[in-house]
């Protein structure tokens, strides 16, 4: 037995609790921490990219400055003067936000988990996509729900697919239209707006998750769902992945009815997120750091983005296909149909390779010819070696597969771009 799992008879733990299971990513990177290992498995910002002297300078200010207001309660809201900020910038670019309908989480996973405590009851029906965000499907499974895939293909989420039946009673749909976890790929404008006219006419509320959308490499911003549709759509950020993740601080933005409600399940769940880390947020979003910053970060991770693509081209066989992201920090690749990403994930792993099976990102139905490619942690260096030596296990498997020999090295570099 488990030495945590409780002996028979000494609690009885709710149903809810029984149901709960480890996070599989979560699981992995304890995996992966080995320093030798090369892994394309998490969805972390690069340590080089961290901020790291900015937000030594500006926390040592604050605690300076107002040490009394940084470490007493706060409102459950969140800090106001950062509230304002975010609605400042989302009214600037085209979403018009008042303060009051911005309230700070302890990270958009807690976000998440907010919205699921207020809107789902054992049963309720919602709809995500194919595949989805493992954060969200492990956030939201807790109250119960039924979960749904909606139809998508490499652009996305396709609103056209959206049946009647299928909405009807829907409690939310969940989406990630910038640079998704874990297929990197981003919703066109046209499905944006058909989207948004959808839950207009349907009362159908979308839950915008957008961690990744500063973070474009090709082409320019699109506008969020909720400009299209404000009062059909609760939008999420975060500032995880464009300043630091162990600050833990995320955002909300609802409508006012909601909003009410998450407030109190915020109250009910921590009372309110850390001051420190939320000063800290509030200073490098107004003081003009961002910006260069976030110059910094497209430049970085588009050359990363760039190498891995180039490797996947050079190294993976024929049959293999991959997405190409204009942003974000993930690929997509599908494999051969007879080949189980989580073989893959063994053998890789013993070369010093690490990646994520994707058949973890299905509510529904996983693929389990499926694994995901983040490409921000790993040097170019790193990403050429790990795709290459991926390369070769795919190629042995897939040999393996149709009772034939590994390729050769020759057959390798003649993998043409897919």
């Amino acid at each position: 037995m488990d030495k945590h799992t409780p002996r028979a008879g000494r609690w009885k733990l709710a149903r809810r609790a029984q149901q709960m299971k480890h996070s599989a990513l979560r699981e992995l990177l304890k995996v992966t921490e080995r320093p030798e290992m090369i892994s394309f498995a998490g969805g972390l910002p690069s340590p080089d990219a961290l901020p790291l002297a900015r937000v030594a300078e500006v926390a040592q200010r604050i605690l300076t400055d107002d040490a009394i207001g940084t470490l007493q309660y706060g409102p459950s809201e969140g800090y106001t003067p950062l509230r304002e900020a975010i609605a400042e910038r989302f009214t600037q670019g085209g979403s018009p936000v008042r303060a009051s309908q911005v309230l700070i989480t302890t990270g958009s996973q807690q976000a998440l988990d907010l919205v699921a405590r207020v809107l789902i009851d054992p049963g309720s029906r919602v709809l995500v996509e194919t595949p989805t965000y493992l954060g969200a499907v492990q956030a939201f499974s807790q109250y119960e729900p039924c979960f749904e895939q909606a139809a998508s293909d490499t652009g996305g989420l396709v609103p056209e697919l959206l049946v009647p039946g299928q909405l009807r009673g829907a409690t939310l749909l969940y989406t990630q239209p910038n640079f998704q976890n874990p297929t990197g790929r981003r919703l066109s404008l046209a499905r944006r707006r058909t989207l948004a006219q959808l839950a207009i006419e349907t009362g159908l509320l979308v839950v915008e998750d957008d961690p990744y959308g500063e973070l474009v490499y090709e082409g320019s911003a699109l506008p969020s769902i909720r400009s299209m549709a404000p009062d059909a759509v609760v939008y999420l950020g975060s500032f995880s992945k464009i300043l630091a993740p162990g600050l833990r601080v995320g955002y909300v933005i609802a409508p006012d009815d909601l909003m009410v409600k998450l407030v109190q399940a915020k109250q009910a769940s921590d009372l309110h997120t850390a001051g420190l880390t939320q000063r800290i947020a509030h200073q490098v979003f107004t003081q003009g750091f961002l910006e260069p910053h976030l110059q910094q970060l497209r430049l970085r991770y588009r050359e990363q983005c760039a190498v891995m693509l180039r490797s996947l081209a050079m190294h993976m066989p024929s049959g293999v296909t991959w997405s190409r992201p204009e942003g974000g920090m993930f690929l997509w690749v599908t494999l051969p149909v007879q080949l189980d990403a989580q073989e893959l994930f063994d053998d890789a792993m013993q070369a010093g390779v690490a990646f994520v099976p994707g058949a973890a990102f299905f509510a529904t139905r996983p693929q389990q010819n499926t694994l995901r490619l983040s490409f921000t942690t790993a040097t170019p260096s790193q990403i050429q070696r790990g795709i290459e030596t991926l390369g070769r296990i795919v190629a042995a498997r897939l040999g393996d597969s149709i009772g034939g020999k590994p390729l050769s090295d020759e057959r390798l570099s003649e993998a043409t771009w897919t």
